[in-house]
């Protein structure tokens, strides 16, 4: 699939890492309305430039555009390019209000046109193999999830001296108003959704722990930089989800069923160990068992070769899946309605800052399918 990057941010930069191990993708061009940011991402990583947004929507060779953009851009880009007849993989969320979202979707089914949107984890060994473990019956009937995206003080980290391999700089401004919410609740709710299916409501509260983070965004202009949800799924599971950038490094799974706990170490590393904890019952009483070592992560020879080497998450797991469903004319694991899902869910989360608790969730999608060495 001939692609075309825009937006060479922060975020092209870890797509750029692990490009070059996937052969369904060649990338033809990129263009950033920042002219001095593009040519230093078109120099470090060797790839042509365009003059404009325009001649990247008129080059016939670009079947797919992935747009990489800051997030309040989502809406205008996708649709820009779907207009132009190109297919779509954005960065999460899909849009910065639920309407567009579902604009870009409608315009996407209308046009004959694929629209799949970040994030991919859900594509990689861990996840998939959770997944199994629960279609396998390890802990039996599932009842209740708690789900993590806790990243450390971040106004402590340094941020300002982020920098991507091109050299461009990790948004934290951007990070501070969009919210932690927005940017990585979805690592989990993609999980949660592939597992349980549709959420039907969310129940949430956000504040403002730190009220000085000495990074020049008035608190006004801020996110939450803490937020709790209660989201309960059609299929009747219960999950609670937190995110924040105040509370230690934490990105735990674990899921409560019947008989043990299914937990993964870290929902964002390629190699996060899975475990499993079953619940035991000898002569009338019940116990549950120590936690055993890791189980095998699945995954055929591709699988393991893409999850090795650094820690860094494989972004462009995401784009080689829209790939192979446009070759095998077949839905994309990462639907534009699973992307429209999570958007309104994290949305809802978000908004519950300053406004209402509990929102109801219209959108639905598909059942997904497992990967094929996964099932």
């Amino acid at each position: 699939m001939r692609i075309a990057i825009v937006g060479c941010g922060f975020v092209a930069d870890l797509y750029m890492d692990t490009l070059r191990r996937h052969g369904d993708l060649e990338l033809v061009g990129a263009w950033d309305r920042d002219p001095v940011r593009l040519a230093l991402f078109c120099r470090t990583w060797d790839v042509p430039s365009y003059t404009g947004f325009e001649e990247l929507l008129e080059d016939a060779r670009v079947e797919t555009v992935l747009n990489l953009t800051h997030p309040a851009s989502h809406y205008e880009v996708s649709r820009d390019c779907l207009e132009a007849g190109k297919h779509v993989y954005s960065e999460k969320p899909l849009a910065m209000d639920v309407g567009e979202a579902e604009d870009l979707v409608a315009r996407a089914a209308a046009r004959g046109l694929r629209l799949s949107g970040a994030p991919s984890r859900l594509l990689g060994r861990p996840a998939q193999t959770t997944w199994k473990l629960l279609r396998d019956g390890a802990i039996g009937r599932p009842h209740l999830v708690y789900a993590e995206m806790d990243d450390g003080l971040l106004h402590r980290m340094g941020v300002k001296r982020w920098r991507g391999r091109s050299g461009a700089p990790w948004p934290y401004e951007d990070e501070l108003r969009v919210g932690n919410t927005l940017e990585h609740a979805g690592y989990a709710l993609t999980w949660l959704a592939a597992f349980f299916g549709p959420a039907e409501s969310v129940t949430a509260f956000g504040a403002r722990c730190v009220a000085e983070k000495g990074l020049g965004v008035p608190l006004e202009e801020q996110a939450a930089d803490m937020t709790v949800a209660g989201i309960t799924f059609e299929s009747g599971i219960v999950a609670r989800l937190t995110c924040s950038i105040v509370a230690r490094h934490d990105h735990q799974l674990r899921i409560f069923g019947e008989d043990g706990i299914l937990s993964v170490d870290d929902m964002w590393t390629p190699e996060a160990a899975v475990r499993v904890r079953r619940r035991l019952t000898w002569r009338g009483r019940t116990t549950e068992s120590p936690w055993n070592a890791r189980q095998r992560l699945l995954g055929d020879d591709e699988a393991r070769r893409l999850s090795k080497g650094r820690r860094k998450v494989d972004f462009c797991l995401g784009p080689t899946e829209l790939a192979r469903a446009l070759r095998e004319d077949r839905p994309s694991r990462l639907s534009a309605e699973l992307a429209l899902h999570v958007a309104e869910i994290a949305l809802a989360i978000t908004a519950s800052l300053e406004g209402p608790a509990r929102v109801p969730i219209r959108s639905r999608f598909a059942p997904i399918d497992p990967m094929p060495w996964a099932r």
